[in-house]
């Protein structure tokens, strides 16, 4: 691997959750630490105000563990992919920036929100979403039912945009029943993964 060191001999390292994609902190190595790293699989930097190479977690127990490292089309940056164990800041937070580690479905994730709200205030929401859960379980399951069926038919057929649209409608009435049942996506996904 080439890499272009700076004129002290540090290259940054972007440290990534490989699962989430979030980005959790950035740190320094020089060839000592990139070598550890390397050798040892738990992300070692070199500690700009210790004057050391540093493993990540040394102290805490939150170590990364290295799943993959990467240099930019430059060669003076590095990508540096891993498995947390444990929050990354020193601060006790997921990433040095406070956000959460959390795994994200973009407008699915976006979609649960809203789905998530108008539950917590379905007694005064008027939306479809809170007549729902209004009228329970039941009618929840059957609409995904009714749903995966239509799914069913438009597969059968030759219209895209109908078999598009159903399955729209059971992934959204789906979203739905498992938050009635307490779960989220994350929930599903975590099984599938246990499973693969």
């Amino acid at each position: 691997m080439e890499v272009k060191y700076n004129s002290e001999g540090l290259i940054p390292a972007i440290i990534q959750d490989a699962e989430t994609k979030t980005v959790l902190m950035l740190g320094y190595m020089n060839t000592k630490a990139l070598k550890q790293t390397l050798e040892t699989k738990k992300v070692t930097f070199y500690s700009r105000s210790k004057q050391r190479l540093w493993m990540k977690g040394e102290e805490s127990g939150n170590v990364l563990n290295l799943v993959s490292l990467e240099n930019d089309c430059d060669n003076d940056s590095l990508l540096v992919k891993v498995k947390p164990q444990g929050p990354t800041c020193h601060k006790g937070t997921d990433t040095c920036w406070k956000e959460t580690n959390t795994q994200e479905f973009g407008f699915l994730s976006e979609l649960e929100n809203i789905i998530t709200q108008r539950h917590k205030s379905a007694s005064e929401d008027k939306s479809y979403v809170a007549s729902l859960f209004k009228k329970g379980i039941n009618k929840i399951a059957q609409k995904v039912g009714e749903e995966a069926v239509e799914v069913v038919i438009e597969a059968k057929d030759n219209d895209d945009n109908l078999f598009l649209n159903e399955s729209a409608d059971l992934l959204f009435h789906y979203l739905i029943l498992l938050q009635a049942k307490g779960y989220k996506l994350n929930d599903i996904v975590e099984v599938l993964k246990s499973r693969h």
